[in-house]
This record gives structure tokens, sequence and C-alpha cells, in this order.
């Protein structure tokens, strides 16, 4: 264990008593975000980020103990475990390096090599190999065995050349050495499988690709090996030219690895024939899966790195707050739907109205609207961004003008997930006499007022902020995406007495039973006074209260402290402080001139070192504070409704709805997110894209590119760039990091085209944003 820990501190820059406190509090059952704000005195102060990665590197180097354990069980049973071995497996710093020992003890079906050695041909390869001065034929007649099933000399040089096929492919040495020279040297080449040209024409910008391996980013790849899984690409990995005739460098490395060459010597023939089939036959496809596997699981892990990313700036957007909302869910046969929440959310009418074609009921419409806003005092308009929401938001404008008293602020909002939700059981349990549409309306009402709240409810891959999401493993998919919906929900905390059990089985030591509990026992015996009355929720026991406690918010409460995020178990620390300034707690939250007065040092105790009593004065100063930024609205220019509105040069307002390695895709209202390729972020160099822009960041930017027939946009964020001029990347510092451009990309699941030049910005694939 000491090991692991050693060996994850050195990954995480930090020490490994660090680490080692972590690791005991994790195997406790302590969560991350409890961990990350509550016990930084334990951890010396590791934040989430650090102990999500320790926690991941954690669960890996685990499974690799214990595989090396079963491993050294294995050899050990076969009487072949020696010194040496023990020591290379014992250092083994991968899963790969690992099962490289392993291989030749591993229990395999009968191969070619076994039945020749139990024929007795091994003498032969061994005495070939050792001394190439030996004739072949020679040597060979000595072992003809029909009964053995070797009738001739063929087949009983065949038989030695298997022996030593598999000998050499199960060299563990040999085995690292090539993976790192064709990790450095190999091209990835990707061809159209002949015929196949019409029907993968999504995939044409890899018909004839070549692109050194080292280098592939993620989202390629996954194009690539998506192109390859639907039957329209092949991939491979080749060095150099591979001219026929010629020997390949894998050949060369086993050659001299073994001390074969070609002296003249009457088997330097055989032994050279016998290199070339171990590459071909044994190691080349073998050398390609694994590290077709390991570049798979590194743009994987990139492209959930992307989505968790997105995701969080998503769960953490801007809430409008809570304010009295009508909701338009934009449609055009099936109509508008309408839904009016009141400040907390909760629904107080619906409707559904047809404003557009083929009714073209637009006076109604806003009648129907004007009675609703007046009635409900409307303070916000929340409008979708699927079909129709330019037309729709039109008719937002005009329902403001004809209520100027009423100061309504209109705003679009992502409306993806919302049909996934208005379908779920989650949603019938909550609306079980609301038609299943007009739940939808009413998901786009409360995720304006409060987008956490309103997303968490929905599964995280129908957001629509991902990468290839559909083609990295599920498991970890589903894993990094639940723990960045933890962090975020318990960045914010939550009220317990508002809250729903979507939202509270996110909190650090609940789960869906639990949260059920809570919400029963409030609708049973009214709202809690206090945070110390949920442990008479049924199940929820200290540990878990622990856990829990310091994220859930009891406002208006008979303990000031439980609105904040301040933990119970410092509630004694606090008291001291009030005792010490002589005011009551009520009147000492907030009070910042008291509180900055304060020398935290003087509290430390054995209990309370100075980073808890830093954290409590800061709490207690702002109690309860939300990390989420300040509500700001985008306004899109009127009359740029679709992709024929936009001219080129034309400035725009927007909103960042994507980030990815390649740039960033902005909503500037014309149902086609457009691109701003990591080239044109800024006049600086950007090594990456999140660096400068994050999704709900509302950005201005000039057109650059227009494809109507591939429905794309290029877009730019320098103003000093000009349509159909070559763009040469950064123009400060000299630095051209990231220019010329040399592919295009695409968001959401589509594959990523690789042409060179401008086209490079046509890379606005289809947003999710149609129900």
């Amino acid at each position: 264990m000491d090991s692991i820990n050693n060996r994850i501190a050195a990954e995480l820059g930090v020490r490994p008593q660090q680490v080692a406190a972590a690791v005991a509090l994790l195997d406790e059952g302590s969560t991350v975000p409890f961990i990350s704000r509550y016990r930084k005195e334990v951890t010396g102060s590791l934040d989430d980020t650090q102990l999500r990665n320790l926690e991941e590197r954690l669960r890996y180097l685990r499974e690799l103990d214990d595989r090396r354990v079963s491993i050294l069980a294995s050899i050990n049973e076969q009487g072949k475990l020696t010194p040496e071995l023990a020591r290379e497996i014992n250092l083994a710093d991968t899963k790969t390096r690992l099962e490289d020992l392993y291989l030749p003890y591993k229990q395999k079906r009968r191969t070619k090599g076994q039945i020749a050695l139990e024929a007795g041909l091994g003498e032969l390869a061994d005495g070939l190999f050792n001394d190439p001065s030996r004739n072949p034929e020679t040597e060979a007649a000595r072992f003809i065995d029909a009964e053995k099933g070797f009738a001739d000399l063929k087949a009983v040089l065949e038989g030695a050349k298997y022996i030593l096929m598999e000998r050499f492919a199960e060299d563990a040495t040999l085995l690292t050495n090539l993976r790192s020279f064709l990790k450095q040297e190999a091209t990835l080449s990707a061809r159209l499988v002949a015929g196949k040209e019409e029907e993968g024409a999504k995939f044409r910008d890899y018909f004839e690709h070549d692109e050194r391996f080292k280098s592939v980013p993620s989202h390629r790849a996954l194009a690539i090996f998506r192109g390859r899984n639907e039957g329209f690409l092949s991939a491979g990995l080749k060095v150099g030219d591979e001219l026929p005739g010629s020997m390949h460098p894998g050949e060369g490395m086993i050659a001299e690895r073994f001390g074969i060459s070609n002296q003249g010597r009457p088997a330097d023939k055989w032994l050279a024939e016998v290199v070339r089939w171990t590459w071909k036959v044994k190691l080349y496809t073998h050398l390609e899966t694994d590290l077709f596997g390991e570049l798979r699981e590194g743009a994987e892990d990139e492209a959930i790195m992307v989505f968790a990313r997105n995701l969080h700036d998503l769960l953490l957007a801007a809430p409008a707050g809570p304010r009295a909302t009508l909701a338009l869910d934009p449609g055009l046969r099936t109509g508008c739907k309408v839904a009016v929440v009141d400040a907390t959310g909760k629904v107080l009418d619906t409707a559904t109205v047809y404003p557009h074609a083929p009714r073209n009921d637009w006076d109604g419409t806003l009648a129907t609207l004007a009675k609703l806003c007046a009635k409900h005092k409307v303070d916000l308009i929340s409008i979708g961004n699927g079909t129709a929401s330019r037309e729709t938001d039109k008719l937002a404008a005009d329902l403001i003008k004809q209520l100027p008293s009423l100061k309504l602020t209109k705003v679009m909002v992502s409306e993806a997930g919302a049909s996934v939700y208005s379908a779920s059981e989650l949603a019938a349990k909550e609306f079980p006499d609301l038609d299943v549409t007009l739940r939808g309306a009413v998901s786009i009402a409360r995720r304006l007022q409060d987008p956490l709240a309103e997303l968490v409810k929905i599964d995280p891959k129908s957001i629509g902020v991902g990468q290839y999401q559909h083609d990295v493993s599920q498991l970890k998919l589903a894993r990094g995406l639940d723990a960045v919906v933890e962090d975020c929900v318990n960045a914010v905390g939550v009220d317990v007495n508002t809250a729903s059990v979507a939202l509270l089985a996110r909190i650090s030591g609940l789960n869906s039973t639990l949260a059920q509990n809570i919400v029963n026992h409030r609708d049973t015996n009214g709202a809690f006074k206090t945070r110390a009355a949920l442990l008479k929720v049924p199940r929820l026991g200290d540990k878990t209260f622990e856990q829990a406690a310091g994220f859930l918010r009891v406002m208006n409460g008979d303990n000031p402290l439980d609105a904040s995020a301040v933990h119970p178990e410092t509630y004694s620390l606090v008291q001291r402080i009030a005792l010490d300034t002589g005011r009551d707690i009520r009147s000492l939250i907030g009070d910042s001139s008291t509180l900055k007065r304060l020398d935290p040092k003087q509290y430390i105790d054995e209990k309370f070192g100075l980073t808890t009593i830093s954290d409590i004065l800061l709490e207690l100063e702002k109690p309860g504070r939300d990390p989420r930024p300040e509500f700001k609205t985008a306004e899109f220019q009127e009359g740029v409704e679709t992709l024929k509105d936009l001219q080129l040069g034309m400035q725009l307002e927007g909103v960042v709805t994507n980030v990815t390695n390649f740039g960033a895709f902005v909503d500037i209202g014309v149902h086609q997110d457009g691109l701003v390729h990591i080239s044109a972020l800024s006049e600086k160099f950007v090594k990456d894209p999140y660096e400068v822009v994050k999704a709900g960041d509302i950005v201005r930017v000039k057109v650059m590119e227009v494809d109507i027939p591939r429905n794309r946009v290029a877009l730019s964020m320098r103003m000093s760039d000009t349509p159909g001029e070559k763009v040469e990347g950064p123009r400060s510092g000299g630095n051209k990091g990231n220019a010329p451009r040399t592919e295009r990309h695409s968001s959401q699941d589509k594959p990523a085209p690789a042409n060179a030049g401008m086209a490079a910005l046509f890379a606005g694939a289809k947003q999710m944003k149609k129900k």
C-alpha cells in the first residue's frame, strides 16, 4: 500500500502522507466532496480535482496489484517463478507490462509451437538457433516422424520455426521495445473500404488519411475507429514506406534482440524466415491491437474529460433565481407549449398556442400569453432553442412591447434533454396529470431559474455537451459524469426543505432511497427546523449525517448556522468565537468588519486547525455563498435567424455551448452552432480552448465562412480577422503553435474530418437541439 501511495503522491505532486490520509478517508466511506470541504486539515487541503484523480489512480493501481498477486501465484504453481522474474513482475508499473511478463506462462490452447515441442522438435529449434552453421535440412531429417504429425522435412522445419516464433513473440523486453518504437515512429493509416465510398460519405476526409501515431488527437482517433467499426474504413499502423521486399524495422529489432544476422551460414536464411514470420504472424497484429487499444483508451479519457468539463460549466451556469417564469417550448404544426411556474418552480398554469404556420394565430397567442403574464406577475420568459425558436423569440419580443409595466426579460435556453426528462419515470411521478409535452415546457422554465436543480434530473449523456459520447466506455463515462454532478451539487449545496429527490440524491453520503426518505419525512412532518432533525429520517445514521449535513441547508430554521456551509461538528467553535466577541451567532453572521479583525490562530486547539478556522470565518462572512456567476443574457441579432441570413464579416453575440480540444461551438441563434477554431479564439497562442472560454460564456464573434449545404459555420473571436483570408493562428509572440489549420472538426457524435486549409473552420455539426 505504501508503494501505491508513494506513486500517486509523485504523480499528483503532493506528499505521501496526504495521499495516505485521503485513501484512509475514502476507504472509510467518506466522499470526495466531504473530504475536500471538511477534511482539509487531514489531507493537507487536497482539492476535489486532486481527490478525483487520486481516486481513479487508486482504483487502477489496486487492480494492478491484485493482478500482480494472481500472476505470481499462477507462475509459482507452475514451478517456474525465479527470483529475477518475481522482481520484474513486482516492478511492473502498468497492466500491459505485467501481461507481457506473464505471456509465456499464461494458460492457452495448444499452439503449433507446443505441438512441435511435444514431438521433440525443441532440440532442432535450439540447435539451429544456437549454431547457424548447421544445415537445416540435414538436421531436420533426424526428426521426421509421421506418427507425430511431421512426415517430411518441410513439416519438421515448420514446427521448429513455430517454436522459435512463439518464444520470440513472448519476450517481454522485445515487446516493450517494439511498442515504444511504434509509438514514436509509426503512422496511423486510414483508407476507404472498397465500394463503400457513397455509403461512408460522412467519413470521406479519412478515405486516404495518414498521420503520426503519437500525435493523433482524441477526436480524430475516435472518428477513425467509428468509421472502421461501421465498415467504411480500414486502419493500420505502418513505419516508413514499407516497400515490398524490404525488411520491416520491426523485423530488424527482433533480429537484433536475438543476435540473428545473415553471415552466409546454412541456417541464416531459415532464421531470417523465422524473424520475418514472427513479425508478420505473431507480433504485428498483436502490437497493433494493443496500441490501438491504448490510443482508444487515451482518446476516450480525453473525450470524457471534455464532456465532464462542459457538463461542469453547464451545471454551474448562472441561475436567474427565484422569479416567476413563463416558458415557451417552440413548435410549428403541434404548437408552442406554454408553462408558467412561480418563484419556487411550482407549476401555476399551462397552455398550447399556435402562433406559427400552419395556423399563424399570432395575435391570439399574444393575447393568451399577456393574460398569463399579468395573472401570475411573470418576470422572465424562457424560450427553448429548438425548432421555431427564433420565430418564437420574435413572439416574446412582441409580448414584451405589449407589457412594458412588467419589465419582462426573455432568455433563450438549451432544451437539450428536455424531451428525455418529459418521458422519464421521474417526470411522471412529479407531474402525473400533466401531458408529456407540457412537462418539457416546465423543465425549460425551471432550468432558467436554477440550471443545476433541473439538469440533475436528466441523464448527463442527454444534455448535449459531449464529444463522441457513444464511442467511449459507458462505464467510465457514467462514473466520470456522476462525479462531476456530485461535485457541482455539493459545491452549491441544497435547501433540504425544497430540494427534489433527484437533487438530494446527489448530496454527499445520500442515495436515491435516503433522498426519498427525506422527502417523505418532510411531507409527513413538515419542514425541517434543524439539521439535527435529519437524524430522525429512516436509515439516515450518524455516518451519513456526517457526510451530508454540511451540504444541506435549513433556511430560516432554529439555528442560523444550519443555513450555512459550516458543518455541525464545528458549531462549538463558532459558539466560542461568538462568546469572545460578545455577540450572538445570528448577529455575528455576515458582520465582515468584526470577523476580519479576528485572528484565526487564537482559536487553534487539538480539535481545530488553522485551515478549518479560516474557512469557518470566511463562511460566516458570506454564509451559504453561491459559487455560480452572476446571471447574464445574450442578445441574438434581429433578422439573423437562419444560415441564409448570415453575411461574411458580420459581428454577432452568442453563447458558448460546447468546448472541445479544437475550439468552441457558439450558438448565434441560427439553429446551427458555429465553430470558433482554437486558432481563432484569441490574438495570443492558445494551447487549451478551455483557458479562453467555457460553456455558458457570452462571446462576440465574427462570421468567417458559411457552408449552407453542409450546415457549417466558421466563426472567429478575433475581430481583426478578414473573411476569406488565410488565418495564421496567433499574431503575438511569433508562436505559430496553432497554425496552419490541418483539420476540420465536428461537435457531438459526428466524425471529425481532417482536411487542410480554411475549411478547418467548417465544423459546426448540428447540436442536439431538436427533440
